[in-house]
């Protein structure tokens, strides 16, 4: 009896090993099978880093494909703390070439991160300072290639064109409203490092940046130029508090060109006030049309075949009451007796 009970308990421990083995099988087959790419790509980002590579923004044109905005390549830094030896003698060399706080400098690259990208300071460096910070070869500082927008007519068509911040995010003008249009899809230099961020001798991943769309205008750039350079005189003439100038294909309402005053330069956009850069004359100030819509009463009656300008005449006494409002013309005593293509030529106001 004693015999068969252990017999039984040795056959229920195997049964249970036995299942135990199997459930362990299936749960090693279900990770290596249907797991797999979850679980390596999570591995991937715990020693895996990127160096950021900026996309170009699409280009804006006019009509006839002459480019209003583009971009220019600059490069910025970026630090990664774990691989930088002496933090303090970095700092000190990387904020003497940047004339820069140290202290701040020190912060950024004993930073508790995997990558730090140095702000503002170290962003859109020139080619001389690049060369600068290039030259000390210190382990975990970094140059990488950014994009950065020009404007290459400065300050012709600034309020349509807008400009953007130091990160390419449009802020103003069409730079703002198709910004989801012309922000490209940033790209990246993919290497590896262990848990305490030194570099491993793996072959780095390329990751291009994909650019922005294009954007052409209806503008016609040799005619904003005309626009441009006629405000230009006005201002130097008349010294108006503002100007502003509209060209537009009456069949179509395609705008040829539109320019204001004061107008600023987009690449430089911050050495102005509020006031000068966020307001386009031509659409955002109310302006009474005056005389100017005369022409449209004028084009109606001859259309309607109310009035013949050679013909028939009209008396100009100086003054008229309309419900109980005089309206008065703009010359003292009106203009007597004319005919209506005197009053064309007069602007006469009480006949319109």
């Amino acid at each position: 009896m004693f015999f068969n009970d252990v017999h039984t308990r040795i056959r229920f421990v195997f049964l249970v090993i036995l299942c135990i083995l199997i459930a362990i099988i299936i749960r090693v087959f279900y990770i290596q099978v249907f797991q797999y790419d979850k679980l390596s790509n999570l591995a991937e980002s715990l020693w895996s880093r990127e160096l950021p590579i900026t996309a170009d923004r699409g280009r804006i044109l006019d009509r006839n494909g002459k480019v209003l905005a583009t971009n220019i390549t600059t490069t910025s830094l970026v630090v990664i703390p774990n691989q930088i030896n002496n933090a303090e003698e970095v700092a000190k060399k990387l904020s003497d070439i940047l004339q820069s706080d140290y202290e701040d400098m020190l912060a950024h690259i004993t930073k508790k991160t995997s990558i730090e990208r140095v702000h503002p300071e170290g962003r859109q460096l020139s080619y001389e300072i690049a060369q600068q910070i290039n030259d000390l070869e210190f382990d975990g500082v970094y140059l990488v290639k950014e994009s950065k927008r020009y404007y290459p007519y400065e300050n012709v068509l600034s309020h349509v064109l807008g400009y953007v911040g130091i990160d390419n995010q449009g802020l103003s003008g069409l730079e703002l409203s198709y910004d989801k249009y012309l922000t490209g899809e940033n790209g990246a230099i993919k290497y590896f490092s262990d848990g305490k961020g030194n570099r491993l001798e793996l072959a780095e991943v390329y990751e291009e940046p994909q650019n922005g769309i294009d954007l052409q205008l209806t503008i016609d750039l040799d005619l904003q130029l005309a626009a441009e350079r006629e405000l230009d005189n006005v201002m130097s003439k008349y010294t108006p508090e503002h100007a502003l100038i509209m060209a537009m294909n009456p069949k179509t309402g395609e705008i040829l060109a539109m320019a204001s005053r004061p107008a600023f330069d987009s690449n430089h956009y911050q050495d102005y006030s509020t006031e000068v850069i966020n307001r386009n004359l031509p659409i955002w100030m109310t302006y009474e049309p005056g005389s100017t819509f005369k022409i449209m009463t004028l084009a109606t009656s001859l259309e309607e075949k109310t009035i013949n300008l050679f013909e028939d005449s009209y008396f100009d006494g100086g003054a008229i009451t309309v419900e109980g409002a005089t309206i008065h013309c703009w010359k003292h005593g009106g203009h007597g007796e004319q005919k209506f293509i005197n009053v064309v030529e007069n602007s006469c106001n009480l006949e319109y």
